[in-house]
């Protein structure tokens, strides 16, 4: 059930709002159970097969980290712990990346392994590293102890279920645990205004720009070597879409559960504003950033072992990004960009230290900024393409290796749109170019959705960037987003909603 489909818009939201409201705030226990099933028929609702691993990958890990805990301080528990990770690693690894493996060592031996026909589960990589961090924190801290209930709603909570953010226990079980949970109209009120906001940048900025992403990169996987700038325009558009695609549903997610009184940490923070490769991470994914340093990085020893092993350790950290993403050498390639991005940045950082280069102001932060973006783009190329080939190819024509010429007429465009869709949104470069530069201002010059709604705290770590707009909930931004809405039900009208791109993750 998506998000934006409108069997959850028109039902099981108002269903689950509704009922959860009605029931009294001392009931504590049966508020927590309807929203532990709620979000049970939510996941079921994709496949009733997936709900029979979810329920055990719930129970047989609160039980190792009951176990562990009761074993605190004995040699015992090192053991239990890797046994945990082991084995929640094993089964996200025989789901996800089996036929990928079994595919990759047929390449290198010539030799055809018939890869077994396997269900990957829905959210299977989100909810095992959110009870991988829960077994690891246990037995940090074996003080830590939660009712079974207590712990699967932590897990089932649907917000963030199917694609994140990748939550903590100690984040979100505190604000429901022991405790009433109070919505106020506040809530209720900022809560929604987010999530229609996320709602409208998927369906009505993420969703029209894939479509020349779809196309170009499609006229690529078809064997062809794109056009100098048309293979810019398709590689800026799937930026452009998995920008809106992503901070959209961290909106949606972060707002439907505050309507629930329950805040998420952030997840999304402008990005594509971020002078160095660094930043950028500090604000795509935050909530993976955070486990892969907390739970990978700094176990490996992080940066207090010297340059060498600290520029392995990013390496090691971003291909498990890569691979997390997808089964797929692309995704390790990408890992693998990011993490050389890193890796030279790092080297960057300390000459500029040993050569006391202060570089402030703000042409330096600029220049920073587009070399962060052009890299950015140029890893996107491997995250799209569903091959290295059409990657390689791709980027080469970025690079002019197939020439600089210029689709001289606009036939190209509308011959290669076509192919996705039957109505263009455009018919020529220069609508094209309009199209894709609103898009980029609405990045680069307007604040966020954090900034916008920074006066009702929506996120639990801290305030956002200060901005000189903010959103009131007054019937003005009533208006503004019932007028959106009535366009998002126009748009969606004879039109399936199409899934979050993360949901593949």
């Amino acid at each position: 059930m998506l998000f934006t489909s409108w069997e959850f818009l028109g039902i099981f939201l108002p269903v689950a709002a509704v009922v959860f409201l009605i029931l009294p705030e001392r009931w504590r226990t049966v508020r927590k159970i309807w929203l532990a099933l709620a979000s049970l028929v939510f996941y079921a609702w994709w496949k009733l097969d997936y709900v029979k691993l979810l329920l055990i990958s719930i129970g047989v890990n609160y039980a190792l980290a009951e176990w562990i805990a009761r074993r605190g301080g004995t040699p015992k528990v090192r053991w239990l712990v890797i046994f945990a990770v082991v084995l929640n690693l094993g089964v996200l690894g025989y789901f996800k990346y089996t036929t990928f493996l079994l595919q990759s060592l047929g390449w290198l031996t010539h030799h055809d392994f018939s890869a077994p026909a396997i269900l990957l589960p829905l959210a299977v990589s989100f909810y095992t590293f959110t009870q991988i961090g829960y077994v690891v924190d246990v037995a940090r801290d074996s003080r830590l102890h939660y009712s079974f209930l207590d712990y699967l709603l932590f897990v089932l909570f649907f917000p963030h279920l199917i694609a994140g953010p990748i939550v903590r226990h100690w984040e979100i079980i505190p604000q429901y645990a022991g405790r009433d949970i109070h919505v106020t109209r506040t809530d209720i009120g900022a809560g929604l205004a987010l999530f229609l906001l996320g709602l409208f940048k998927k369906t009505l900025l993420a969703d029209p720009v894939a479509l020349y992403a779809d196309a170009i990169y499609g006229q690529a996987a078809s064997g062809a070597a794109l056009p100098f700038l048309a293979a810019w325009v398709g590689t800026v558009a799937y930026a452009l879409q998995i920008y809106f695609d992503f901070s959209g549903y961290s909106d949606m997610a972060i707002g439907l559960a505050r309507m629930f009184s329950i805040k998420f940490p952030a997840n999304f923070d402008s990005p594509y504003k971020a002078a160095n490769i660094a930043e950028f991470w500090r604000r795509w994914h935050m909530s993976l950033t955070r486990f892969l340093r907390e739970y990978v990085y700094f176990p490996l020893g992080g940066s207090r072992r010297g340059l060498a092993v600290q520029l392995r350790n990013v390496m090691i950290t971003f291909l498990l990004s890569g691979l997390w993403h997808g089964a797929g050498w692309t995704f390790v390639l990408w890992g693998g960009l990011h993490g050389c991005y890193l890796g030279i940045f790092v080297l960057w950082e300390k000459l500029k230290k040993r050569l006391n280069w202060s570089m402030q102001g703000w042409p330096w932060t600029l220049a920073g900024a587009a070399l962060t973006f052009v890299a950015v783009l140029f890893a996107w190329v491997c995250f799209r393409s569903p091959t290295l080939e059409v990657a390689g190819r791709t980027m080469m024509s970025m690079l002019g290796g197939h020439g600089f010429d210029f689709p001289e007429k606009d036939q190209w465009l509308r011959d290669t749109l076509q192919k996705v869709t039957s109505s263009a949104y455009v018919d020529k470069w220069s609508r094209l170019f309009r199209h894709l530069g609103f898009l980029l201002g609405l990045i680069w010059l307007l604040p966020n959705t954090q900034q916008l709604l920074s006066s009702f705290e929506m996120v639990l770590d801290g305030a956002s960037r200060p901005s000189r707009w903010k959103l009131s909930l007054n019937a003005g931004t009533g208006f503004v987003l019932g007028a959106l809405f009535l366009l998002f039900v126009y748009s969606r009208y004879n039109t399936a909603a199409s899934p979050f791109l993360y949901f593949n993750f």
